[in-house]
């Protein structure tokens, strides 16, 4: 099978940050580091110029929390929804990735649009925000996201290699990673998460049940699908089904981005102290808020 166009230009991303120093990989803009490869400060800039249409869809993710996973769930249900399959151009559908000259031709792309954004809330275009365009929030617990992160930041040349799971757990806890601190990102979404317009879904209640979190999508997204049509896009969401597919939808990126995707990975790797550590974190942050339960955070975060 041919790869996609997005697996061949996310390989030619990975082809140039092989050739980069440590320090080249990285860029800060308003005091948030993203790798160089694929952001700029000039698309930054632009992203406050971008036109939003009352039916874009968008999904908003912590890095490491399931992006690609929900991302292609939404895809599949459009195309279903339309009949048809739906290009998707993967440079143009994350806000923050690519060149400011993809603006012009995200005006051209037909409705519905759906993009994709690791950005913190308040860096997210007013417009977007300002619209009744429909904002899918994706979380994970902050366990299993951290190791995930840590695996990510190791196996991607685009990202700067971490000595250690130790450097990297400090690095988290402090917010010193791409995209920034987990718990102010949690913490934002938090005092916006009863907006109509605004659905938060987490990782492991996917995990728990994926038809019925296919479904609940479809319905905020006002999809009307057959129960059938849910099931089989449930069944081509599998974390098998679209690992297998990974070197066709996503070339070299494949191994890197379909690790295990699992729930409670972060045992293999936390020490006790560590664990306590981002306990007391939670129970600071998130503890009594509405996301903070929504995570489940003594299920799936305690020994």
């Amino acid at each position: 099978m041919a790869m996609s166009s997005f697996a061949r230009e996310i390989d030619a991303v990975l082809d140039a940050a092989e050739g980069k120093k440590t320090e080249e990989l990285l860029i800060t803009y308003k005091g948030v580091l993203y790798p160089s490869t694929l952001c700029c400060a000039e698309t930054f800039q632009a992203l406050d110029t971008m036109e939003v249409r009352k039916d874009d869809v968008f999904l908003a993710a912590y890095p490491k929390c399931g992006t690609n996973w929900i991302e292609h769930i939404l895809n599949d249900l459009t195309s279903a929804v339309l009949r048809k399959e739906v290009p998707r151009i993967k440079h143009l559908q994350i806000l923050e990735f690519g060149v400011p000259e993809k603006f012009q031709k995200i005006k051209s792309l037909p409705s519905p649009r759906l993009f994709t954004t690791h950005l913190h809330y308040d860096n997210i275009p007013k417009a977007v925000l300002g619209s009744n365009a429909k904002v899918l929030v994706l979380l994970r617990n902050p366990k299993d996201a951290a190791v995930s992160y840590y695996h990510f930041y190791n196996k991607n040349p685009g990202l700067p290699n971490v000595s250690s799971w130790d450097e990297f757990f400090q690095k988290f806890m402090n917010g010193e990673v791409c995209w920034s601190s987990y718990f102010d990102y949690a913490l934002a979404w938090n005092k916006h998460m009863d907006k109509e317009n605004i659905m938060i879904i987490t990782y492991e209640e996917m995990k728990e049940n994926l038809p019925q979190g296919v479904k609940q999508i479809a319905e905020f997204l006002g999809f009307s699908l057959p129960e059938e049509k849910i099931q089989s896009i449930a069944e081509n969401a599998t974390f098998e089904s679209m690992s297998n597919k990974s070197q066709e939808t996503h070339g070299k990126f494949g191994p890197i981005l379909f690790r295990k995707g699992t729930v409670g990975d972060w045992k293999n790797l936390f020490t006790e102290a560590q664990s306590q550590e981002m306990d007391a974190k939670f129970e600071e942050c998130l503890a009594g808020t509405k996301l903070g339960a929504r995570l489940k955070y003594d299920k799936y975060c305690k020994y």
